[in-house]
């Protein structure tokens, strides 16, 4: 391995195998990279070799999702989630960090910035999920009979992995095997439905219009306008939302905006990291 490859490891926090991604160069600010749902630090494999010319590199797959350990004792709520990257931040010595986050990663990095404010720079956030509510009683109280699991494998394996990234994805061209086979991973393991089932329970809702007011960090949106799953609409609410926040939109993207314009994102990145002296 030479000094510039990414470096692989596990981490084990309160009990917990995570895996982590990390490339650091203390020369450089710190960046930490949360994705988003039914995802993993795949996610970001087209930015990391962009962005580490510029940063150092964190990413984590977050409990349930990825490689890290689908826990079936774990507290999948955001609030809990925030703390595990604060741990992260505190097993790698960072005081100072950027985060990334895409998707559901978004709300965590808003849930971190408010549970450590002083040891979040600024936000980036890829097509954040907003605005979204606790599920409804129903669904909660329905999660915990016992066939609830298999029917939530039943429910996902409708589709092919294929379809859903047709979904997520603008350019269906982008799509490869080894994304096939990236994605699908999880789904072949019987604990990352339990793991789903204890998300939809766990899972207060996004962040308030109050608690939004309340994040004042710079904080970069960036969206896909062809985004199917988290429209380009809750981009242009949070950043009336978010008092430091600015919003760049990109024509024929989708979701996964880290995938279909990673030289984009990376450039408007540095740009807006540059402007607010943080690199």
């Amino acid at each position: 391995m030479t000094e510039n490859q990414l470096k692989h490891t596990y981490l084990v926090i309160d009990h917990l195998r995570v895996y982590c991604e990390y490339w650091i160069d203390q020369s450089k600010p710190a960046m930490f990279l949360i994705h988003g749902f039914a995802s993993s630090t795949y996610t970001f494999h087209r930015l990391i070799p962009l962005l580490k010319e510029h940063f150092s590199i964190f990413a984590i797959d977050l409990p349930g999702f990825g490689r890290s350990d689908k826990s079936t004792s774990f507290t999948y709520s955001f609030q809990n989630y925030a703390q595990l990257v604060a741990k992260c931040l505190k097993y790698f010595g960072l005081e100072r960090v950027i985060i990334v986050g895409h998707s559901m990663g978004g709300q965590i990095a808003l849930y971190t910035a408010k549970l450590v404010p002083d040891q979040v720079d600024k936000l980036v956030l890829l097509n954040s999920s907003g605005y979204l509510k606790k599920v409804k009683k129903s669904l909660m109280y329905s999660s915990y009979m016992p066939f609830f699991p298999a029917f939530v494998q039943w429910y996902v394996g409708r589709k092919e992995v294929k379809d859903y990234l047709e979904n997520v994805l603008y350019n269906k061209a982008l799509i490869t095997a080894d994304m096939i086979e990236e994605f699908g991973r999880p789904l072949k393991e019987r604990n990352f439905y339990k793991s789903l089932v204890r998300l939809a329970r766990h899972r207060e809702g996004d962040l308030t219009t109050e608690q939004l007011r309340d994040i004042r960090k710079p904080t970069l949106l960036l969206w896909g306008e062809e985004d199917k799953v988290v429209p380009v609409a809750v981009g242009r609410r949070l950043v009336k939302e978010l008092p430091e926040a600015e919003l760049i939109t990109y024509k024929h993207t989708g979701h996964l905006l880290s995938i279909e314009k990673p030289l984009d994102v990376v450039t408007d990145i540095v740009r807006y990291t540059c402007r607010t002296n943080l690199v």
